[in-house]
């Protein structure tokens, strides 16, 4: 069986159908992905199973890397941060490592950009590269999987130069759009329903991760799986948990996450978070490798909540991957975690640690409401967030720019 008839189980005959249709006219087209790493976040997340999906459609696809040092990455993280809000100045000599690193990466990367047909460009990192690609022969797409809906806009000026002569770009939700003089796409992200972080798992694989981390399957349990970020708000969470614990004094708390090559933040955030949770055996603070898919999704499974409560977030792959467990999520109210929780259906948007609380309370108190919950979420990501969907809404676009201004496109 093929990687993309092994979906047809999931997604229906029908839509693997539709994806060779829309591949047909794409077929032999040179594609280059470009972000900052491979591993650690939705966006190498995607990436990894989006590739294999067009190559196996006959596309010419790629994902390339670029890299930098330590100065390069504390700016990044900054303008990903204004981006989110943040009203920090950057530095010039910051900017200037930033432009000056994205030249290198031009230069190593030209063989493989010159002559590609499509070329996606992921966040702020990589923007600039167009710049010196002025011979371009391809469609350049800038991919934003940034919450950029109020950005400090000092910043967000600085960085349009880059964006601005693009051929088009994406954003996941209508708010993050900015003005810019191209055609802006709206793709939502999604999750592998077969990768190790999403299949089903036996009982007995979930007890091993439980008993692994010193987790009483009896006793309540919520879970938040994150990079420790603070746009996360894993002091948040620690705050809902111990004002919960007082009504509910035998809940347990997971905070599992890893770090990302590209934020130079992590490891201050966790040593916070630890701090935060202090002694509490009842609190546990997980840093896991990257690599670590099945446990986190024997944690999910084990959870009878899930909460991601952020405070800024582009989309919010954890909760996809909860609410496709048949898990209610209580989030915070922001970004693309309005687009999946459904407030009082598929779980409850929050805004502060007390609100996060008291739909803890309020949901542990009646597992007939954490079942209807889940149930629904799970239809819902099963309908809206599958990989499948995500492939289909790139093949369209790639579709679109190579047809230009047509008005009517056949496939045949």
């Amino acid at each position: 069986m093929s990687l993309l008839e092994s979906y047809a189980e999931v997604a229906g005959a029908d839509v693997i159908a539709q994806l060779r249709q829309l591949a047909a006219t794409l077929k032999g087209a040179k594609v280059v992905h470009i972000n900052s790493t491979h591993v650690g976040g939705g966006v190498a997340e995607i990436l990894s199973k989006l590739i294999p999906l067009k190559q196996e459609l006959g596309i010419d696809t790629r994902w390339e890397v670029i890299t930098g040092d330590s100065e390069f990455f504390e700016c990044t993280k900054g303008i990903h941060n204004t981006l989110q809000g943040n009203r920090i100045p950057l530095g010039e000599s910051l900017l200037r490592v930033y432009e000056a690193t994205n030249a290198h990466n031009a230069e190593t990367l030209r063989p493989v950009l010159k002559d590609a047909d499509f070329v996606f460009i992921h966040d702020p990192q990589p923007a600039p590269l167009l710049k010196f690609f002025p011979e371009r022969k391809g469609k350049w797409v800038w991919r934003c999987h940034i919450d950029a809906s109020h950005p400090y806009r000092p910043v967000w000026k600085y960085l349009r130069q880059f964006v601005a002569p693009y051929d088009a770009s994406i954003f996941s939700l209508a708010a993050f759009a900015k003005e810019l003089p191209h055609p802006q796409y709206l793709i939502a992200p999604s999750i592998d329903p077969l990768s190790d972080k999403n299949v089903d798992l036996k009982p007995d694989v979930i007890q091993q991760t439980c008993d692994k981390y010193r987790l009483d399957c009896e006793r309540p349990l919520v879970v938040q799986v994150s990079r420790y970020d603070r746009f996360k708000d894993p002091i948040g969470v620690i705050q809902a948990y111990h004002l919960a614990k007082q009504y509910l004094p035998t809940l347990q708390l997971v905070l599992a996450g890893g770090g990302a090559t590209d934020d130079p933040e992590g490891e201050a955030v966790l040593s916070e978070v630890q701090a935060a949770a202090g002694d509490d055996p009842d609190a546990h603070v997980l840093l896991l490798p990257s690599d670590a898919h099945l446990e986190i999704n024997a944690l999910q499974r084990a959870a009878d909540i899930v909460l991601q409560k952020s405070i800024r977030e582009g989309f919010g792959l954890t909760v996809t991957e909860a609410m496709w467990k048949g898990k209610p999520v209580i989030g915070g109210d922001v970004g693309g975690i309005r687009l999946q929780v459904i407030n009082h259906h598929t779980g409850f948007l929050v805004n502060t640690p007390e609100g996060a609380a008291l739909r803890t309370r309020y949901l542990l108190h009646q597992p007939e409401m954490i079942a209807a919950m889940g149930g629904k979420a799970q239809a819902f990501v099963c309908e809206n967030f599958l990989i499948t969907r995500h492939l289909r809404e790139y093949l369209t676009l790639m579709v679109a720019l190579l047809h230009g201004a047509q008005d009517r496109i056949e496939l045949n």
